[in-house]
């Protein structure tokens, strides 16, 4: 899933403070490239749990915001057997 957040300010040279949507408590990432204020940057995380309307991402630390302000990047697929669950049997 990823989460649309945009940069607040630089903390430290290496850290950043981003608002997210609809998280209500202050967060911060480490960013090594040259951000700068107002501009949207994109968190990527796995999902760790779905309510009714929230939904919480793993990024680094768990953040829970509306299910509408988050994106599905990839389908979950079901790994392939490799090897048939038993032998066929003439």
């Amino acid at each position: 899933m990823a989460v649309t957040a945009t940069v607040r300010r630089r903390v430290t040279e290496d850290r950043v403070s981003v608002s997210i949507p609809s998280y209500n408590f202050p967060h911060s990432i480490i960013d090594h490239t040259k951000v700068k204020k107002g501009q949207p940057i994109e968190l990527r995380g796995y999902v760790t749990r779905i309510d009714d309307r929230k939904l919480t991402v793993d990024l680094g630390q768990l953040v829970t915001v509306d299910l509408d302000k988050v994106r599905l990047m990839e389908k979950y697929r079901a790994p392939k057997r490799r090897t048939p669950l038993r032998d066929k049997v003439d």
